[in-house]
C-alpha cells in the first residue's frame, strides 16, 4: 500500500468527568492569569523606568533616542534626486492655516518687511520681497502633509531655496565659492529659520533645504499669500511634515551647529522627514 493511501488511525476519544473538566479549566485560567500578571508587571516596570528617565527636549530620553534612530534611517534613504509626487493644477485646494505661533504681532506690516540672511560669503544681507521676486520663479503643485494626519494638495509659487542659495551663497566649510553642482556637500550642515520676532523657529538639515522642491514661496494657488498663511514669505518643503514649513520668515542663517526647533523642543521629531 502506498503512503498516499495509508489510513491514519483516528485519535482516541478522551472523555473527562465533570470534576476533571473543571480542574483543567481552573488550571488554564490560572496560567492565563499568571501570564497576564507577568505582562502587566513588565509593563509597569517599563513605565516606571521610562517616567524616571531624564527629560530631553520635551520628552523622556529613551523616546528622544528612538527619534534620533528614526532620523538616521530617514537620512540614509534621503536623496536630493528623489522627488515627492506633484499633481495637476486643478487638484489644488486651500490648506488649513493651522497655527499662529510667530504670527501674533498685530502691528506687523508686510510693506516694511525685510528678510535677514546670515552666514553668507558676502556677509549679512537684508532683502525685500522685490529682490526675492527678481529671482527665477518656480511653481509647484504638491501635497502639504500635517503631522496631525491630514494633507492637502496646494499650488505654490516662489523661488527654489537652491536658487536663492546660489544667488546669496553661504560661506562654505572649504572656503571655496559655493557650487551646488560641483560640490554639493561643501555647505554648512544646517539652516536656521525664524519669524521676524523669533516666536516660531525651525531647524533644517542643509540637504533637505537644498532639495529641488524646497521653496521660499510668496504665492499660494495663484494668489499672494494671506497673512494667516505666512505673507509675505514662507517656506514650503514637501520632504518634511508641515511643522517645518515656517510662515512669515524673518531670518535665515546658515550654521554649523544644529539649530533649535520650536516643535522639537516640545517633544516632536527634529528631522520631521517624510
Amino acid at each position: 500500500m502506498s503512503s498516499s493511501s495509508r489510513k491514519v488511525p483516528p485519535l482516541p476519544e478522551v472523555v473527562l468527568t465533570e470534576a476533571e473538566g473543571r480542574a483543567r479549566v481552573a488550571k488554564a485560567t490560572r496560567r492565563s492569569f499568571l501570564a497576564a500578571a507577568a505582562a502587566a508587571g513588565g509593563l509597569a516596570m517599563g513605565w516606571r523606568w521610562l517616567t524616571a528617565s531624564p527629560m530631553e527636549d520635551g520628552i523622556r530620553a529613551p523616546l528622544r533616542s528612538m527619534l534620533r534612530f528614526n532620523e538616521r534611517i530617514a537620512r540614509a534613504s534621503f536623496s536630493r534626486k528623489r522627488l515627492t509626487p506633484t499633481f495637476p493644477r486643478e487638484s489644488a485646494l486651500t490648506p488649513r492655516a493651522n497655527g499662529k505661533a510667530g504670527l501674533e504681532d498685530e502691528e506687523f506690516n508686510p510693506a516694511t518687511w525685510r528678510l535677514v540672511v546670515e552666514g553668507l560669503s558676502g556677509g549679512r544681507q537684508s532683502l525685500g520681497i522685490a529682490e526675492l521676486q527678481s529671482l527665477p520663479k518656480t511653481e509647484m503643485v504638491a501635497e502639504f502633509k500635517c503631522i496631525e494626519g491630514w494633507s492637502t494638495v496646494v499650488q505654490w509659487g516662489g523661488v527654489r531655496f537652491a536658487d536663492f542659495a546660489t544667488r546669496f551663497p553661504p560661506t562654505t566649510p572649504s572656503g571655496k565659492p559655493f557650487d551646488l553642482a560641483d560640490r554639493p556637500d561643501d555647505v554648512p550642515p544646517h539652516v536656521s529659520i525664524e519669524t521676524p520676532g523669533g516666536g516660531y523657529y525651525v531647524g533644517l538639515d542643509s540637504d533637505s533645504a537644498l532639495h529641488p522642491q524646497t521653496l521660499l514661496a510668496w504665492e499660494m494657488n495663484g494668489e499672494p499669500l494671506s497673512e494667516e498663511h505666512g505673507a509675505p514669505l514662507r517656506l514650503v518643503i514637501p520632504v518634511k511634515y508641515g511643522i517645518k514649513s515656517i510662515k512669515r520668515i524673518g531670518r535665515i542663517a546658515w550654521q554649523d551647529q544644529r539649530p533649535r526647533d520650536y516643535w522639537a523642543e516640545r517633544g516632536y521629531d527634529w528631522y520631521a522627514g517624510l
